[in-house]
């Protein structure tokens, strides 16, 4: 098949895309990158959402998502960034799955810290509380599968929006505002799509990704709403 053609049908079933396709399915990768993910989820339940954060101030605000920013985006990006630099993984995609053994420990760490500081305090809603827990329980998880397949942590992510949204709506069930959970499917087919495309994920790793991210939102939320 020429190689002008928009996909090209390449061995091992898969398919080489355009250039302009593979640009944005990185663009989605990189914006949606699994450690952004829950400062999104976050920004929406303090600052989108009119229940949960409702009577705190501007500054108040600020600094639930700085706290979130700080130990769940930069502290495990830092690690990475240590980790690289030391030479114990190879690259800072955390291309091979050996890379990604003290990563996951790292952020399983940070992830914990932060939900304990959220549940000693009492200002703090439940189901922030409960969202870090649910993303400190995928962490584990997937810790636990890297020994056996490179599951998908952007499909983890994706996943665990989901499954909060999903817990969200359960929890406010006469509201008839689903566009949330709109957009969050939307994205999710982006990104699980845009994985396909320009990383070596299988099927597998992507669909198990997802199931693994969204089941431990309820199971957190079973615990702890």
């Amino acid at each position: 098949m020429n190689h002008t053609h928009a996909v090209e049908y390449k061995s091992k079933n898969t398919y080489k895309h355009s250039g302009i396709v593979t640009v944005f399915a990185n663009l989605f990768s990189y914006i949606f990158h699994p450690l952004f993910i829950p400062l999104y989820v976050v920004y929406y339940l303090v600052f989108i959402h009119q229940g949960y954060f409702a009577g705190y101030s501007e500054k108040a605000k600020s600094w639930v998502l700085i706290r979130v920013a700080l130990n769940m985006v930069f502290f495990p990006a830092l690690t990475v960034l240590l980790l690289k630099g030391v030479g114990f993984i190879e690259s800072i995609f955390l291309k091979k799955q050996k890379d990604r053994i003290i990563p996951y420990m790292a952020a399983g760490i940070f992830f914990f810290w932060m939900y304990l500081v959220f549940r000693n305090q009492s200002e703090i809603p439940q189901i922030l509380t409960a969202f870090i827990f649910g993303v400190f329980l995928a962490s584990s998880a997937a810790l636990i599968a890297n020994i056996y397949f490179k599951i998908s942590m952007h499909a983890i992510g994706c996943g665990g929006m989901l499954g909060l949204m999903i817990v969200v709506l359960n929890a406010n069930a006469s509201s008839p505002f689903t566009l949330p959970l709109m957009i969050a499917i939307f994205i999710t087919g982006i990104v699980c799509t845009s994985r396909l495309i320009v990383s070596d994920h299988t099927q597998k790793d992507i669909y198990l990704g997802l199931l693994c991210g969204f089941f431990c939102q309820f199971i957190s939320a079973a615990f702890l709403l």
